[in-house]
């Protein structure tokens, strides 16, 4: 239970020992419940509780041992809330939210609330096991490294590195998270990626690809300043319920009108001002709908565009077909709501743009993405405060482990995998080129995307002449990820009955111990939770936070820092891999780690967050603003609170980090920015760069390309350069050397000395031409049943992508809406995350909700024959089902349906529950939605499209 607080100062003793007088001694929270009435609705009792004034928690000294206080970041979803750990004999006794981080504010949703348990949770794993004749053995960690490890190297001699898979996690800090990425580098494989690949990899893509970096651009903690809230294809109040205090902070504020565009009326659409529900799949033909106004009115920011963007004339041609009769026909919303939304955001700017997996989950997600950007640079609101893209991520370090390249297609810092990048990180890591090189099948293979955790399982099942590497997948590693968050879990039990080998990490054995079907060659090695180890995260603004190790690992687990030692010691190359980091025992530094990060992360300024510099921002959280983030005094005076990135140059530099994304109206050393250089000078003789616009104080009043050491020579400033930072860009490239590679830092403290952003100064692109749409397009989903709309609107052809061949055209020209006629989308409850293993797991969390159900129209119900609360079968179209309840609710329009995604443990119609090893399975369980969740994947990314495919519901 939590403490009472006034004015952020503890006025009250834990719930429990106030009740003491009610109850005689201190009571649990489902005793408290049933004595007071609440449990009946009876809140009066809470009201006759008094909470008297007590100390700190640190002051006091209980007989059973003094109290320490540990301070974290909850494990969940991105907004990066602070945990106060209470901690006595080493044994977690209490949890109080940071009152003190600006994030959080002193509060916690239902799963931030409850991590406690989370840490100390009876359903973990506790020792390694595996799988013999169908029964789950002990084995001890010796055992398991050498059978496991052992049975790698047998399977590389013989199919090559690429045949072993490692899928890695959000829920690893930064540190560890890096050192995933290094053990796959090291193996010899771009056969690793994590979560983000199915959550925003889309928006990475598509918004990086506009103008520069794929993250958010602002905060949370600025939106306190928009006059506007454009939140599309989000459900905030169930997926990061403590962000919703700061939209709603804008909202009453600044009187800012809230507009919610959904095919569902969520709980986030209950606050709207406007409510716009849309066919799911047409984002891109209601944002080009909305223009239409825009652009028929005049409304557009022409100085900003004629400024910083380039190719909004192609944006022009393609919206003009947007009429409100075509974008009616299509999304299903009338012209005239949204003629009304579109003067609402002309007339309140800046406003801010948010979206989440609503919009990202598509087969064509990155032209949503690119969509939600032009729309804010056509109005101006990109790089102001008040405006932006404000993308909430999904896991608590899912912006961290994406940038730390734990992706298919990339190295640490989005270097991508070109001899270039590979010889940078060589440098960065003190090892030969050419020994990286010998640890990977070929040159092609190391230097060619992977692929992405979407598609793994099409690894193993496609016929071997078909892929594009040398075998089939053989063995895969699950370390952190839940497999019922991803599609076609039929395709992917099929895929894990062929495998040699599968492994699972985590602190808890997820679905994939029980739904492989196997009764051999399955490892579950118990991974500490985030609360047992230490080391930073990101927020999805880009902030670094420190957490403290709360606890020591409990059970037999171990951290992902020392499993990832143990497999590259059974390997042969720990002393390479971490030559450079102390490890103590078999425990790798995590100061060692985010140093030698820091060392080599320059593309996005992850090069100024030294371990002691976030340390400080942590221990100082009290005197950061709570809407600039900016620290006011103290020790940290004048540092943006976790240094969100870029934070340039080296730590020495100091500096402070960057708020805003693009934002000219501050110098880049106080952390103002422009649009980053990205894509070249000039395109078919029309100039890419900016004109006229800069960051204040710039000494170059006009754009420019991203700097090198030849242009700071053409510009006489590499005279600022110190003799080791000359001799340092000397021994890499001399004049050749740029901002991203030189280990010195030297180019970029000259440039920001100068005023200048190290990557340039360019307009960002609406037209990205290297993209299958160059311009944005609406594609109809592959499985869709508006079949008058698929000439009109065709999507891909079939091609080859990320070594596979991938099916679009194919699929799309079959007919499946008259046996599936229902839309089915899915999406998160405010009292589960991700897979729900972890949330399932937690007593406090899953008696909040405990059947897995599917919502329905009363329309769609009612011709089906379908009643409130009765047991249904949701039927896909390529032949899978699931068992659940039917909600019967005009949340979703008539023809959709919506099914949450956290659940597992059923499969079609069968308990499983006997398949997990003893007193490991969660308290809930329930049928995955993605076991009849169908085929589809975007055509950049491979992310895959789970909310616009067709169901059948039928009474059970």
């Amino acid at each position: 239970m939590l403490t009472r607080k006034t004015n952020g100062v503890a006025t009250g003793p834990r719930l429990s020992k106030a009740l003491n007088g009610l109850a005689g001694s201190a009571i649990d929270r489902r005793t408290f419940l049933k004595r007071s009435g609440l449990a009946a609705g009876g809140i009066a009792a809470a009201g006759a509780l008094t909470f008297g004034k007590v100390k700190k928690a640190s002051a006091a000294a209980p007989a059973s041992g003094a109290v320490e206080i540990k301070k974290s970041v909850c494990t969940h979803c991105s907004v990066g809330c602070t945990v106060i750990a209470e901690v006595q004999n080493g044994v977690w006794t209490g949890q109080e939210p940071g009152w003190d981080s600006p994030f959080n504010l002193g509060a916690h949703c239902a799963k931030g609330a409850s991590v406690r348990e989370h840490a100390h949770g009876e359903r973990r794993l506790k020792h390694p096991t595996k799988l013999v004749d169908g029964k789950w053995q002990k084995v001890s960690w010796e055992e398991a490294i050498e059978e496991i490890g052992g049975k790698m190297l047998e399977i590389r001699d013989s199919s090559g590195p690429d045949s072993v898979y490692w899928l890695g996690s959000a829920k690893h800090n930064n540190e560890q998270a890096y050192l995933f990425r290094k053990l796959a580098a090291f193996w010899g494989t771009n056969n690793v990626d994590h979560q983000a690949r199915i959550c925003h990899s889309t928006t990475v893509a598509g918004v990086a690809n506009t103008w520069g970096y794929g993250a958010m651009t602002n905060s949370y903690n600025d939106i306190h300043n928009s006059r506007g809230i454009f939140l599309i294809g989000g459900n905030p109040a169930e997926a990061h319920p403590v962000s919703l205090q700061h939209v709603l902070k804008a909202k009453e504020q600044n009187n800012a009108p809230m507009i919610v565009l959904d095919p569902r009326f969520t709980r986030t659409a209950a606050h709207a001002d406007e409510y716009v529900r849309f066919r799911p799949g047409t984002d891109v033909a209601l944002v080009w709908g909305l223009l239409w106004h825009v652009f028929e009115n005049g409304w557009e920011d022409k100085e900003f565009i004629r400024q910083r963007v380039w190719g909004m004339d192609q944006i022009r041609a393609e919206v003009a077909k947007w009429t409100p009769e075509e974008t009616e026909r299509v999304t299903g919303v009338p012209g005239s709501q949204l003629r009304r939304v579109a003067r609402t955001l002309a007339n309140n700017r800046p406003f801010t743009i948010i979206w989440c997996m609503g919009g990202t989950q598509h087969t064509n997600g990155n032209n949503n993405t690119r969509a939600y950007c032009t729309l804010g640079l056509a109005l101006g609101v990109i790089g102001t405060s008040g405006g932006g893209t404000n993308i909430f991520r999904g896991h608590d370090n899912v912006q961290g482990a994406t940038d730390l390249g734990v992706l298919c297609h990339t190295l640490p810092g989005y270097y991508g995998l070109k001899a270039g990048s590979w010889k940078h990180w060589s440098r960065v890591w003190n090892v030969d080129y050419d020994y990286l090189k010998s640890h990977f099948a070929s040159k092609d293979l190391m230097e060619s995307s992977g692929v992405p955790v979407s598609r793994w399982f099409d690894l193993a099942l496609e016929a071997k002449e078909d892929l594009d590497q040398p075998d089939n997948l053989r063995a895969m590693v699950f370390w952190g990820h839940a497999p019922n968050s991803q599609t076609r879990l039929p395709d992917m039990q099929k895929a894990m009955k062929k495998l040699d080998l599968l492994v699972v990490i985590d602190p808890f054995p997820t679905m994939t111990a029980v739904m492989h079907d196997r009764t051999d060659g399955v490892y579950l090695l118990p991974a500490t939770t985030q609360f047992e180890t230490y080391g930073s995260a990101t927020a999805s603004n880009r902030s670094l936070q420190w957490r403290e190790a709360v606890i020591d690992p409990l059970f037999d687990s171990k951290t992902d820092q020392e499993i990832i030692y143990l497999f590259a010691q059974k390997f042969g190359f720990a002393d390479e891999m971490f030559k450079q980091i102390t490890v103590n025992g078999t425990v790798p530094s995590i100061e060692d780690t985010l140093r030698e990060i820091n060392t080599g992360m320059w593309t996005i300024g992850y090069t100024g967050q030294s371990p002691e510099r976030l340390k400080k921002h942590m221990q100082n959280q009290a005197t950061f603003d709570k809407t600039t983030l900016q620290a006011k005094g103290g020790p940290a005076d004048g540092d943006f609170y976790g240094l969100p990135w870029p934070c340039w140059g080296t730590a020495e530099m100091n500096h402070p980090g960057t708020p805003n994304l693009y934002d000219t109206s501050k110098p880049v050393a106080e952390g103002g920015l422009c649009f980053r250089a990205r894509f070249g000078v000039e395109r078919e003789g029309e100039n890419l760069l900016a004109e006229g616009s800069y960051p204040v104080g710039s000494e170059i009043t006009d754009g420019y390309p991203e700097f090198t050491m030849a242009m700071l020579q053409e510009l006489g400033w590499d005279s600022d350069l110190t003799a080791e930072e000359r001799a340092t860009i000397e021994g890499i490239a001399g004049e050749k050397t740029n901002w991203k590679t030189d280990l010195s830092g030297g180019i970029q403290r000259v440039a920001i000395k100068h005023g200048c952003a190290p990557f340039g100064n360019a307009k960002a692109r609406v037209v990205v031409w290297n993209f299958p749409d160059p311009v944005p397009l609406h594609r109809e989903p592959l499985y869709t049943n508006r079949r008058d709309l698929v000439s009109d609107y065709p999507t891909y052809e079939d091609r080859r992508m990320y070594r596979l061949p991938i099916l679009y055209k194919s699929i799309q020209e079959k007919d499946f809406s008259q046996d599936y006629p229902i839309i089915l989308t899915s999406g998160r409850l405010v009292e589960y995350e991700g897979g729900g293993d972890e949330t399932r797991s937690n007593p406090w969390l899953a008696e909040l909700q405990q059947d897995m159900f599917v919502e329905i129209n009363p329309v769609d119900a009612n011709n089906a024959g379908i009643r409130d609360g009765q047991m249904v079968w949701v039927n896909g179209p390529e032949g899978s089902r699931v068992k659940v309840k039917a909600m019967v609710t005009e949340r979703v329009g008539t023809g959709v349906a919506f099914m949450p995604f956290h659940f597992g443990g059923h499969w079609q119609g069968e308990d499983l529950r006997d398949k997990y090893p003893a007193g490991a399975d969660p308290y809930v369980l329930g049928e995955a939605c993605n076991t009849m969740q169908t085929y589809g994947y975007d055509s950049v990314t491979n992310m895959q499209e789970t909310k616009a495919t067709l169901c059948r519901i039928e009474p059970a």
